[in-house]
């Protein structure tokens, strides 16, 4: 994930608008792009602050309700896999989710698993 653009370059930008000149030339001049222009016009018309919103997922996704009843699945059959996982609830919970949403959800709790079933 890329960093936000400095508050002093947004200060500049809309700036350079309010003086009255276009959200192209405040694009060409400042080298960023128009939306970038017209998103913080529009930032400070409606907060009044051009300081940047939180980036990323603060790790609340559509499993964190089920989190407990994963950790009972986990801890009742250490070994079980990601896509053990996956099937038990789609089957049990209806909830339709990726492997990889599921080992997200471990590692936020501190479980580990069984990457592949035996044999494999």
């Amino acid at each position: 994930m890329g960093k936000p653009y400095p508050v002093e370059l947004r200060q500049r930008v809309v700036a350079h608008v309010e003086l009255g000149n276009t959200h192209r030339s405040a694009a060409a001049r400042y080298d960023v792009s128009v939306k970038f222009v017209n998103d913080m016009v529009k930032l400070k018309r409606e907060t009044g602050s051009l300081s940047a919103k939180p980036q990323g997922n603060p790790g609340v996704g559509k499993l964190t309700p089920h989190a407990d009843w994963v950790r009972s699945k986990v801890d009742a059959k250490g070994d079980i896999t990601l896509d053990e996982l996956v099937v038990l609830l789609a089957d049990e919970k209806q909830i339709s989710a990726h492997h990889a949403t599921v080992g997200r959800l471990l590692q936020r709790l501190g479980l580990t698993h069984k990457k592949r079933p035996a044999g494999a």
